[in-house]
């Protein structure tokens, strides 16, 4: 007797199938797709080796199917090849992008953080760095360390492993990542006894910050008339957080370095050194590696604190999470913000550089509080809309990129002009967008969502 297998075991055949084939084409890393805009179609989708169809309506089992009207109902494709997922437009009604530049039929590399526009759609590709990341622990406090992102669910895994030892650690990252919190809740994590105090190297005073971390006797300097115990006193038992540990003078490392290794500080116009009981926790911005090279900072110090070394990762490697922060932010100030973006001002969020981080989220918040929804690309202040350098997508692979089938796919796009540019030359063709599109070699679509990201008004038309 012969029996018939259920759609469900068509399925789940596939799915082994697509396991068994997974190692023969190099499939190493876990990848996902986010889907972040409109914020009512949020989602996560992991992706495998095999091929995706995305759509309306995309055909079964590997369809990712997106309830969006200005989707096609199969509109762009993701194949694994070669260690990389890439995508390719489908001929769809209302395009394809990747980070900001309109694609064909030809495959485009995705790295990690590459933003994606389908229609009025908007995905975020993320790569796992460290499988151990995909392990988000519920130990570690979402509010002090918040987000989704694949970033975000491996930095929490690594603040856990570093709190559970007892050396010291060093939290390298940008300014504005939020390397003070994450030192926090590092203690916190640690159940030590203590108190966690926090000192600013680059704050202490160049003349006195001997005396600010260790102490001193009355009478040990001008001005001396009472005994003071210092920052690792106070943190006894607990953790001294030295932020911008890299300002610190290079003649006082070797006394830190004694207190970190000894347990053992000596109070200025002291003799008698002193026990402490501190676990120290270094915050820097800098490349201590090239600091120590330079001569600026003790290797055997920097040896001593990179035991437990954890990296905060900038903004822009967490694009996941940027529009419910913003939403998050911005409902403290005037309501809901990331419902009433537009589709391109929300991609021009999602492909801004960040530098200043989450003080650049803070920023942008009390820049936009009074505007009225929808917000658009043009009401968004231009230091996040004018494209810098770091904005750009790093190029595909040479070796990777499929042939082109044809000579227009080939063409180099230009990236969006300044504003000033666009409106000269839409001026220079009396304002036609096919005589535009022809101008800059891309299609119509484009030039009008370049026209409505920078709110240009055409003369004539409502």
């Amino acid at each position: 007797m012969v029996s018939r297998q259920r759609p469900d075991d068509d399925v789940t055949l596939e799915r082994s199938r697509t396991a068994e084939v997974a190692a023969e084409r190099g499939f190493t890393s876990a990848a996902r797709l986010v889907l972040v805009h409109p914020p009512e179609l949020r989602r996560v989708v992991d992706l495998g080796p095999a091929a995706i169809t995305l759509g309306r309506q995309p055909p079964a089992p590997n369809g990712l199917a997106v309830a969006h009207p200005t989707l096609s109902r199969i509109h762009a494709e993701l194949r694994f090849d070669r260690g990389t997922h890439w995508l390719r437009d489908l001929q769809s009604r209302n395009g394809t992008c990747l980070q900001g530049q309109a694609i064909n039929e030809l495959p485009r590399a995705l790295a990690h953080g590459a933003v994606i526009r389908i229609g009025d759609v908007l995905l975020v590709h993320e790569i796992a760095q460290d499988p151990r990341g995909r392990v988000d622990p519920p130990e570690v406090d979402r509010a002090a360390i918040p987000g989704d992102s694949l970033a975000i669910a491996a930095l929490r895994s690594a603040v856990l492993r570093v709190a559970e030892q007892r050396s010291p650690a060093l939290v390298i990252g940008e300014t504005g990542t939020g390397k003070e919190r994450i030192a926090a809740e590092i203690h916190r994590l640690s159940k030590r006894r203590g108190e966690l105090i926090v000192a600013n190297c680059a704050a202490l005073s160049p003349t006195l910050i001997e005396s600010q971390l260790f102490g001193h006797d009355r009478g040990a300097f001008t001005g001396a008339s009472q005994r003071s115990s210092g920052l690792f006193r106070a943190a006894e038992g607990g953790t001294l957080v030295l932020d911008e540990i890299g300002e610190l003078p290079l003649e006082l490392q070797p006394k830190l370095l004694r207190a970190i290794e000894y347990g053992e500080i000596i109070p200025v116009g002291s003799s008698r050194a002193q026990s402490v009981d501190v676990r120290v926790v270094g915050a820097t911005n800098r490349d201590l590696g090239r600091e120590v090279e330079a001569g600026r900072f003790r290797r055997d110090l920097y040896a001593r604190l990179a035991l437990a070394e954890l990296r905060v990762p900038p903004l822009r490697e967490r694009r996941a999470d940027l529009l419910e922060w913003l939403d998050r932010l911005f409902g403290s100030v005037s309501g809901t913000f990331a419902a009433a973006l537009s589709t391109s001002a929300a991609e021009a969020i999602l492909l801004h550089a960040w530098p200043e981080n989450l003080r650049g989220l803070h920023r942008l918040v009390m820049d936009c509080r009074s505007l009225t929804a929808p917000i658009r690309p043009g009401q968004l202040p231009t230091w996040l809309t004018t494209p810098t350098p770091t904005d750009a997508p790093p190029p595909p692979p040479a070796e990777a990129v499929a042939p082109p089938p044809a000579a227009k796919e080939t063409r180099a796009y230009r990236p969006r002009p300044p504003r000033e540019e666009l409106l000269r030359v839409l001026e220079e063709h009396e304002w036609s967008i096919r005589a535009t599109a022809k101008h800059y070699e891309r299609d119509r679509k484009q030039i009008s969502r370049w026209i409505e990201f920078y709110t240009i008004a055409l003369p004539g038309r409502e």
